[in-house]
């Protein structure tokens, strides 16, 4: 089943792109309905490089959801729109393919979308609601933080 969300931005497509490439920006935007805790590396990098990532995941920062896969696959283009995909998979999930898309909608704002396949056998239609109401928080949290300047991922 797929799942896709579009959204509007009020930053720099550019701005938007730099903050998508770092585990800081996924765990603010996934907090607090997901949190994600690094495995395989133990450590997340700064910076997504393209590769594979496990995780630990738990809904609501307690209940464990098991293992997930972050599948980090980035599309070369340096024009407008830019995509990066995590292709990836878990315990629960045998398929998470997310594809992000970014898009420069004018100088200081951003065409964002999240499109997401999801494969669980019989979980896949509430994993797919799942995905509906968590792809709508991370994109109030998008709009949000930029709204702040992106404050909460500086250090």
């Amino acid at each position: 089943m797929r799942v896709a969300i579009e959204t509007l931005i009020e930053a720099p497509a550019d701005i938007v792109w730099q903050h998508l490439q770092t585990p800081a920006l996924l765990a603010h935007v996934a907090a607090p309905v997901l949190r994600f805790t690094p495995v395989q590396p133990a450590d997340w990098p700064a910076v997504w490089a393209e590769g594979d990532y496990v995780t630990a995941m738990h809904f609501l920062g307690v209940l464990p959801l098991g293992r997930q896969t972050v599948a980090i696959r980035k599309g070369h283009s340096q024009a407008w729109p830019r995509t990066v995909r995590d292709a990836g998979w878990g315990q629960l999930v045998r398929q998470w393919d997310h594809l992000i898309t970014v898009a420069a909608d004018g100088p200081c704002r951003t065409r964002y979308r999240d499109e997401v396949t999801i494969g669980a056998g019989l979980l896949t239609p509430f994993i797919w609601l799942f995905a509906l109401f968590f792809y709508r928080h991370r994109q109030r949290r998008w709009r949000r933080l930029a709204r702040t300047g992106f404050a909460a991922l500086k250090s």
